[in-house]
């Protein structure tokens, strides 16, 4: 799933050019991607801000937001939660999901440009990622599928 495209904001330099895109709430990375009002787009250029511009979306169901994401021109989306529906319909449409994040918009988007989202203080509270001990017999959580330190079966590593 879009969870196959953690590692680009590692890759950064090697894009001639993306936008993504931050749904926000009050400075913050907005906690549901599915009911978030407004949005940071950013355009970058081999991993350089560009242009940024902010951006309200009206309340809409899963389909019709990936639809309005993807026409806005976002390639990536960094958020916190997002549905099972809306993280599908935006991998339909070719827009890559960076979930479960949290902090500051202007430091996820510093982090995100530089390659290190994967530091613990931007993943959601609560997100399976954060598990340090091996729990045998219990299913990898959603998370663990995003390559991050964490989750059950990675724990020991």
């Amino acid at each position: 799933m879009s969870g196959r495209y953690y590692g680009l904001a590692c890759r950064l330099n090697h894009v001639p050019s993306m936008k993504v895109a931050i749904p926000t709430w009050q400075g913050r990375v907005s906690p549901v991607l599915d009911v978030a009002g407004r949005f940071l787009l950013v355009d970058l250029d081999a991993g350089r801000e560009v242009v940024r511009e902010e951006t309200s979306l009206a309340p809409v169901g899963p389909l019709e937001r990936a639809r309005q994401l993807h026409q806005m021109g976002a390639e990536t989306v960094v958020c916190g939660a997002v549905s099972r529906p809306l993280e599908v319909a935006l991998d339909a449409v070719g827009v890559r999901v960076i979930p479960q994040m949290c902090g500051q918009v202007e430091d996820v988007l510093a982090a995100f440009i530089s390659g290190q989202l994967n530091q613990d203080k931007f993943l959601m509270p609560g997100c399976c990622r954060r598990r340090r001990g091996n729990q045998a017999g219990r299913r990898r959580g959603r998370c663990w599928q995003y390559g991050q330190k964490g989750g059950d079966d990675n724990a020991q590593r």
